[in-house]
């Protein structure tokens, strides 16, 4: 049977203190909502419906796909009324699956139990135990058939002092046949203490027309937690990189702190790989066998070859390093480069659009930008590749085995040969051939009896 899926985004999120809808506060700096649209894409569904009000063209920008459809609930009367906006859209022969959009760390593996324990007669919700479930709806069970089976939910506010007592609560997420909720649905009431459509008031129109309804229930309580403040929501960003860690942990990588590593995006790891504390992985980043990340660095969309090292403080950006490198310490390698085998950049050298070929090295002090590096180069300290003229970039080539002296600026468009020396302090404004000496500073002068200014009074 097909599965669609209604997500409710309607909230506008008041104690978020904020212009932005609810949904679009992000975990892992991609909105909840986004979260749980990944996991109905996860799950197969044919259909994602987005229940939106407050925000809603801020939300369609910022969420988009062609398999979502938006659905505006001009009123908000309700759980119940915000899913009956997509009633006209659902079938009567296929399951339908009601998510949150503030709810972003349910686990597909959870919702994949819950489509297993709906019965073909029936419908199944997702229940939690809680300690102190203070707030939630209570699941009212009543012996049948001798099982403790599913009659109804009441609400916090409408609940008895025994119902209170209920430990089992309603997380809201619900699985039923699309035809059979459409009826509910039509059927409800507002006669309640909020004045308001309850969702949770199906469970007794499916307990009184004989349905059975099965429950399963998620690994931990975080699982059906939503945000609703920023307290909120920054404790469900803690409970995502924890779980990002122990994934990376039970994959073989080795964490310092596993409460100090930030994942934004798909970190994948090789074997013998090393985290140090406070490291900030945002896209797609992959990192080969045995790479070892210093302290304090940001990697972002990069790809880090085998037995690399990246050094403290060091920031990756849109690059490729290839295997046997070494990064740093308080280097930065912007978007477009690549490292080849066994080349070396250190502290204080950046790096953009440029290729620095196999064993080459920059140690310290330098800017490399728009350059072809080749083979066997050294570059020294405080070199500059002058690849901007104020209007347009322009490249440096430095051929294999060339020695780039200390202090040099290469002012772009130019290139140096194979095995070319370039003397210290040098300015290159031409060509410098093959195995020459290029030299561009102005000869020295020295003043006999040079007398210091003196400070005047």
């Amino acid at each position: 049977m097909s599965l669609s899926v209604v997500i409710l985004a309607a909230g506008k999120g008041t104690r978020m203190r904020s212009s932005l809808p609810k949904v679009l506060h992000s975990i892992a700096d991609k909105p909840m909502v986004a979260h749980v649209i990944d996991s109905a894409r996860q799950l197969g569904a044919s259909n994602i419906y987005v229940v939106y009000g407050f925000g809603g063209e801020v939300l369609k920008a910022r969420v988009t796909g062609d398999d979502l459809t938006f659905v505006e609930q001009v009123e908000q009367l309700g759980t119940g009324h915000a899913v009956d906006q997509a009633s006209p859209f659902l079938k009567d022969d296929e399951n339908v699956l009601v998510l949150y959009g503030d709810v972003p760390l349910t686990k597909v593996s959870t919702l994949e139990r819950l489509l297993a324990v709906k019965p073909e007669n029936g419908m199944a919700l997702l229940t939690v135990n809680l300690a102190n479930p203070m707030g939630y709806g209570r699941i009212v069970r009543e012996e049948i058939a001798g099982q403790q089976q599913v009659v109804g939910i009441i609400e916090q506010k409408d609940a008895s002092e025994e119902q209170l007592k209920i430990n089992e609560a309603n997380t809201g997420i619900l699985l039923a046949n699309g035809g059979d909720l459409k009826r509910w649905l039509s059927n409800l009431s507002s006669d309640n203490a909020q004045g308001e459509y309850y969702l949770t008031d199906i469970i007794a129109s499916a307990h009184g027309e004989g349905k059975v309804i099965a429950t399963a229930h998620p690994d931990t309580e975080v699982e059906v937690e939503g945000a609703n403040n920023r307290v909120q929501l920054a404790a469900l960003e803690r409970a995502f990189q924890a779980r990002v860690a122990e994934e990376l942990m039970i994959a073989g990588a080795s964490l310092r702190d596993p409460a100090r590593i930030d994942v934004r995006g798909n970190l994948t790891t090789g074997t013998e790989v090393s985290i140090d504390v406070n490291c900030i992985f945002e896209g797609k980043v992959t990192l080969a066998d045995n790479v070892l990340v210093g302290a304090n660095c940001i990697i972002i969309n990069s790809t880090i070859g085998e037995n690399v090292e990246i050094k403290a403080n060091s920031i990756i950006e849109d690059a490729i390093i290839e295997a046997d490198c070494s990064v740093g310490p308080f280097a930065r390698i912007r978007p477009g480069t690549v490292m080849k085998k066994d080349s070396h950049i250190g502290n204080f050298v950046e790096m953009k659009n440029t290729t620095l070929g196999a064993g080459s090295k920059a140690g310290h002090l330098s800017y490399l930008g728009n350059a072809e590096i080749g083979t066997k180069v050294n570059i020294g300290a405080g070199t500059i590749t002058c690849n901007y003229d104020g209007v347009n970039k322009s490249t440096t080539v430095i051929g294999d085995n060339a020695f780039i002296g200390s202090n040099s600026s290469l002012v772009a468009p130019v290139s140096i040969g194979k095995s070319a020396t370039i003397g210290a302090g040098s300015v290159i404004t031409k060509q410098v051939e093959d195995s020459d000496l290029g030299l561009g500073r102005a000869k020295q002068r020295n003043v006999a009896g040079w007398q210091r200014p003196v400070k005047k009074s």
